[in-house]
């Protein structure tokens, strides 16, 4: 892309993800970031982001089924990527009550996409190129090598079954209206400001205040993890190199898998060695495992290393920065107590 000025809409920006991501795309002067989200108990608010005041960045207060403010946001500020982060991920949420957890997702992410093709046919917005965040649970369980982006979906829990559902929507509206888009199916992710109910923060916190660790089931569930920061990264380069013209989904994964023990077991270590703590994994807590809990997810990450946008990380290096950042931003951690008591969410 040319140096002018790249304006892009970020939906959902205010979660976990968008907030990492926002602050990534911000550090270059050419992006202007739109963020729009309608704000849940697990939302990021601006007074805690460091980019609050940046002139390049603006936030509205809307949900994605709200189409005619944000269509006068992408016609009045000549919107070029909208990447859509705005989808609820918690999988126990899902099981406690799939029908409107599975409902709410789709019919959401329904109308936004009805929207953009519209806009498209119109022609009023065919210069607006499309992200979509998907996730790796919609292959389903590990069968006999990893996933890759033509194998079939097999979702299993009602989360990844409304991740599913959207993406065969989007393949429709291809299909049917020649609507362009790019599906990035990405791996488990982790750093700074994930919400203290997801498994990694559960474990730092737990350390911290000396709790015991819950632990699905006997542990061995495996897993790809991701640092944020190199998410972020990718999408930075996909949109500065145009790859959302060259492909419809690519996986994004990083080829580390561990199984939940092992997780844990890394985090303890770190606390014991690089944060004077003397913890121990007798205090390893293993609970009633959630249902339909898939064993083992892996995608293939060829297609991602041949377009030379991934990014290598050390595992060890990346759970220590965010170990310290937890620590050090207790203020983030009180925020989060208003809203979430610490008690696992959904089925027990």
């Amino acid at each position: 892309m040319t140096h002018k000025q790249i304006r892009i809409l970020v939906c959902g920006g205010s979660g976990f993800i968008g907030t990492n991501l926002i602050e990534t795309l911000l550090k270059y002067k050419n992006y202007k970031i739109f963020n729009i989200d309608k704000i849940s108990y697990c939302s990021i608010p601006n007074n805690f982001k460091n980019y609050k005041n940046n002139k390049n960045y603006y936030f509205y207060k809307l949900d994605i089924k709200e189409i005619k403010k944000i269509q006068k946001i992408i016609k009045k500020n000549n919107i070029s990527v909208v990447i859509n982060l705005a989808n609820d991920s918690h999988v126990d949420k899902s099981i406690e009550d799939p029908y409107n957890f599975i409902l709410n997702n789709i019919k959401s992410n329904l109308k936004f996409i009805d929207f953009l093709s519209n806009l498209q046919i119109k022609k009023e917005g065919v210069g607006v190129h499309y992200i979509h965040l998907s996730t790796d649970e919609v292959y389903g369980d590990y069968k006999k090598k990893p996933n890759n982006e033509n194998d079939k979906l097999e979702p299993n829990s009602p989360y990844s079954v409304s991740k599913a559902a959207i993406e065969i929507i989007l393949n429709s509206y291809n299909k049917t209206f020649g609507f362009k888009y790019l599906i990035l199916r990405t791996c488990n992710q982790f750093g700074k400001f994930q919400f203290p109910e997801k498994f990694i923060p559960t474990i730092i916190n737990s350390i911290k205040n000396d709790k015991k660790i819950p632990l699905y089931g006997d542990g061995l569930n495996k897993r790809e993890w991701m640092h944020v920061d190199i998410l972020s990264s990718i999408i930075y380069k996909i949109i500065k190199k145009k790859i959302f013209n060259k492909k419809k989904i690519i996986n994004v994964g990083s080829g580390k898998i561990f199984t939940n023990k092992e997780i844990i077991k890394k985090i303890i270590n770190i606390f014991n060695k690089k944060f004077n703590k003397n913890f121990s994994e007798k205090k390893i807590d293993h609970v009633h495992d959630r249902p339909g809990h898939d064993k083992h997810y892996s995608i293939n990450n060829e297609v991602l290393k041949k377009l030379n946008i991934n990014k290598n990380f050390d595992m060890d290096i990346y759970l220590q920065k965010t170990i310290r950042w937890y620590i050090q931003n207790e203020k983030w951690i009180k925020h989060t107590k208003k809203k979430y008591n610490g008690k696992r969410q959904g089925l027990i």
